[in-house]
C-alpha cells in the first residue's frame, strides 16, 4: 500500500492541537487564527441579543453580559473600510406606467378657470394674479440697479447670510450741529378710526431736500476739520445696516480721498424711493394681468409721495397764538431768495458723530416732529405704510382689522416690508429719536392710486420696534463697522457697493474715478432746458426729489 506524500506534507504543515484528555482544543490554549476576534462568553440561561446591532447607542444597563456584548459587538464606523466602497446609481427609474388622469367636465374646468373679483383673464382662459403662474417669473422682475461695466474690477464680495454673525459694541455718540426746524405732532391722528379717517392732502407748498453727501456744506466742513473718516447720510448708513434684509438691488458710491471715505448715491438713481412689498412672498411685478399703476415703479413713487405728504399733514400749523415750531440753525439747503409761498418741510438736520474704535462716522440725520407730554419734550421721526391692494400683496384688509387688531396689521407689514421698516428703525436710532410715528394710509379704492385716507397712527420706540423686527443692536452696528473697515482698508479711489438682484450677495467694484459724473451733468442741462414745462405729476415728482 502506498502512502500519499502530498497528504502527509499538508497535514504536517497544519497547526493541529491534540487533546489526550477530552474532546476539543486544550484548556487555556489560544489559536492564532482567532487573534483579534471579539469573544463574549454566555450561558444557555442568558438572554440572546442581536448578533450585529447597527442601531445600538450603548445605553446603561445592569446586565454584565449585555454591557460586555455592546462593548465588543457594537458597530463602529471605519473610515478606511468606507473608502473601499463605491457609490452606485441610486436614482429611481421612471415608471412607464402612468395612471389615468382624473377627467374633468367642461363645467368643472370653466369653474376652476373663473377669474377672481378684480382679476383679469388671459387669452388662454386662465386667471392671473395669486392663483396664476406669477411666482415662476418673479426672478425676472429683479433687475440690477446698475449695469456692470467691462472696466470695473471686483475687489470684494460677501454673502448676506454671513452678516448675521457680525457683532460690535454700540458706538459713542456726539451731537455736532443741528439746523432746520420741526413742528409739533398733532395727537388727534393717533385717535383716528376707520369711520373718522382723514383724507390725505398734498403738501404743495413744502420743499423736500435729498442732498447728496458730497454736496452737503456741513459735511464738507467737518471733513476739512478732520472730525471723522466716514461721511454719509442716515439713509445710506441705514441701507448698510439693514442690508441682510434687502431683496431688491441697490447701489452706493464710495469715494476714498486722503484716507477719508464719502458714501453717496448716484445722481440718477432711485435710492430715495421707497420699496413696496419687497420681502413679500408674492411681490408686485409686471404682467398682462397687472394694472400699470400696480407695477413696482409706480408703487414706489406712490409710497414716496404718501410718506412726504403724511409727514407734513400730521403736524400742528404754527401760529402766533400757538408757537408749535422749534427752530434751530438756518436750513443750509434753502435759498431765501426763492421767495413765494413755499417753505422747507418740517425737518431738523442733526449732524452726529459715531466712534467705533478706529472708525469715526459723521452722519446727517433727520428728525420730523416733536411731542410734549407731562412737561417733557421728545423728538420723533414720521413714516407711513400704505395699503395698495390686499388681494395681491399677501396682506389683510386694513379697514376690517385695523381698529381691533393693529398688532396683526403691523405683523403683516413687517413680513411684507421688513427691509423698509428696518431702514426706518435704523434711521430713527441714528438720529436718536425718542419715538417713531407710523401712519397707516390706504387707497380710497384699490383701483385709485391718487386718493388716499389716513386710517390710523401709532407710536413706537425705535429699540422696541427693532426687537419686533429681530434686529439686535450689536449686529447692526457690527455690519456697519465691517463695511467701514473694509472701505478704509482699500486704496484711494472710487468704489461701487451693489446688491446682487438674484443672489443674497453684495459686491464691491473698483470703478474709474470719473464714473457717474456724466449723468449729473446731463441732468443739470435737462433741468435748465425743461424748467417750467412739467405737468402736475412731474411737478409733484420734482418736489419729491428737490436737491
Amino acid at each position: 500500500m502506498q502512502t500519499d506524500n502530498r497528504s502527509s506534507s499538508t497535514l504536517s504543515s497544519m497547526d493541529i492541537q491534540f487533546n489526550p484528555e477530552g474532546w476539543g482544543p486544550s484548556t487555556g490554549g489560544r489559536l492564532p487564527i482567532f487573534e483579534g476576534v471579539p469573544y463574549a462568553h454566555f450561558d444557555k440561561k442568558d438572554r440572546q441579543v442581536r448578533p450585529a446591532d447597527f442601531l445600538s447607542t450603548n445605553t446603561n444597563t445592569n446586565n454584565k453580559f449585555q454591557r460586555r456584548f455592546e462593548t465588543d459587538f457594537t458597530y463602529r464606523h471605519d473610515a478606511a473600510e468606507e473608502n473601499t466602497f463605491q457609490l452606485v446609481d441610486t436614482t429611481k427609474t421612471v415608471s412607464k406606467f402612468k395612471p389615468a388622469a382624473k377627467r374633468q367636465t367642461a363645467k368643472t374646468q370653466n369653474r376652476n378657470n373663473r377669474p377672481l373679483p378684480g382679476q383679469k383673464q388671459n387669452k388662454f382662459g386662465a386667471r392671473g394674479g395669486k392663483a396664476g403662474f406669477r411666482k415662476r417669473d418673479r426672478r425676472q422682475d429683479r433687475n440690477p440697479s446698475l449695469a456692470v461695466e467691462a472696466d470695473w474690477e471686483l475687489v470684494y464680495e460677501l454673502n448676506l447670510a454671513d452678516l448675521g454673525k457680525l457683532q460690535a459694541n454700540p458706538p459713542t455718540t456726539n451731537d455736532l450741529y443741528t439746523c432746520g426746524h420741526v413742528d409739533q405732532f398733532d395727537d388727534s391722528y393717533e385717535r383716528l378710526t376707520v369711520r373718522t379717517a382723514s383724507r390725505l392732502r398734498r403738501s404743495e407748498n413744502k420743499l423736500f431736500y435729498y442732498v447728496t453727501s458730497k454736496e452737503d456744506p456741513i459735511l464738507e466742513k467737518y471733513a476739512i476739520e478732520g472730525e471723522g473718516n466716514i461721511f454719509a447720510t442716515d439713509a445710506i448708513l441705514a441701507q448698510l445696516m439693514a442690508a441682510p434684509r434687502s431683496v431688491y438691488s441697490w447701489d452706493i458710491v464710495a469715494q476714498k480721498i486722503n484716507g477719508m471715505v464719502f458714501l453717496d448715491k448716484r445722481e440718477d438713481s432711485t435710492f430715495d424711493l421707497l420699496t413696496v412689498s419687497e420681502t413679500s412672498q408674492d411681490p408686485p411685478g409686471h404682467g398682462d394681468d397687472v394694472e400699470e399703476f400696480n407695477h413696482p415703479e409706480k408703487l414706489s413713487l406712490e409710497a414716496t409721495l404718501i410718506n412726504q405728504n403724511f409727514s407734513q399733514q400730521v403736524l400742528i400749523e404754527p401760529s402766533e397764538d400757538a408757537p408749535t415750531r422749534k427752530s434751530f440753525e438756518p436750513n443750509p439747503f434753502y435759498d431765501d431768495s426763492q421767495g413765494g409761498t413755499v417753505e422747507p418741510a418740517s425737518v431738523a438736520y442733526t449732524y452726529r458723530q459715531f466712534t467705533m474704535g478706529s472708525v469715526q462716522i459723521v452722519a446727517r440725520c433727520e428728525l420730523h416732529s416733536w411731542v410734549g407730554k407731562h412737561g417733557s419734550e421728545a423728538f420723533c421721526t414720521t413714516y407711513a405704510l400704505n395699503e395698495w391692494d390686499s388681494r395681491y400683496s399677501n396682506g389683510i384688509n386694513w379697514r376690517q382689522k385695523i381698529d381691533t387688531t393693529k398688532g396683526a396689521v403691523l405683523a403683516t407689514e413687517i413680513k411684507n416690508n421688513n427691509s423698509k421698516i428696518a431702514k426706518w428703525t435704523a434711521q430713527s436710532i441714528l438720529a436718536n429719536a425718542s419715538l417713531m410715528k407710523i401712519g397707516y394710509v390706504s387707497r380710497s379704492a384699490p383701483n385709485n392710486p391718487n386718493d388716499h385716507y389716513v386710517l390710523a397712527t401709532q407710536s413706537y420706540r425705535p429699540k422696541e420696534l427693532a426687537g419686533q423686527l429681530g434686529m439686535t443692536m450689536i449686529n447692526v452696528w457690527g455690519v456697519l463697522k465691517m463695511f467701514c473697515e473694509t472701505l478704509l482698508a482699500m486704496d484711494d479711489g472710487k468704489y461701487l457697493i451693489m446688491k446682487d438682484p438674484q443672489k443674497q450677495a453684495i459686491r464691491i467694484y473698483s470703478v474709474p474715478i470719473d464714473s457717474f459724473e456724466d449723468a449729473y451733468d446731463e441732468d443739470e442741462e435737462e433741468g435748465e432746458e425743461g424748467a417750467g414745462e412739467e405737468g402736475e405729476e412731474g411737478g409733484e415728482a420734482a418736489a419729491a426729489t428737490t436737491a
